[in-house]
């Protein structure tokens, strides 16, 4: 069940990055995150100016390294695994 649970995350994780990608709409909007988030400005620019698809920038590496599980936590997002945790002990 705890593999099962952890695949499940990746995919939660992935669709979370996903909507918060396009909840910043404007590629200006994004670079500003982006940046307030410990990115340098090249990169910001670099990333947010992508062509990519959604599905595609949420597993870059820049994202994964800004928006991390603990930022997503003290956002209150539950994962799967966590309450499966938290149920089992």
């Amino acid at each position: 069940m705890r593999s099962l649970l952890q695949v499940t995350d990746m995919w939660y994780r992935r669709r979370l990055l996903i909507v918060i990608w396009k909840q910043w709409k404007r590629i200006k909007t994004k670079v500003t995150n982006l940046i307030k988030l410990g990115i340098n400005k090249y990169k910001a620019y670099e990333c947010g100016n992508t062509r990519k698809g959604y599905w595609h920038i949420a597993n870059s590496y820049i994202l994964n390294r800004t928006i991390t599980d603990e930022r997503l936590r003290k956002a209150g997002y539950v994962f799967f695994s966590d309450y499966y945790e938290a149920v089992r002990r």
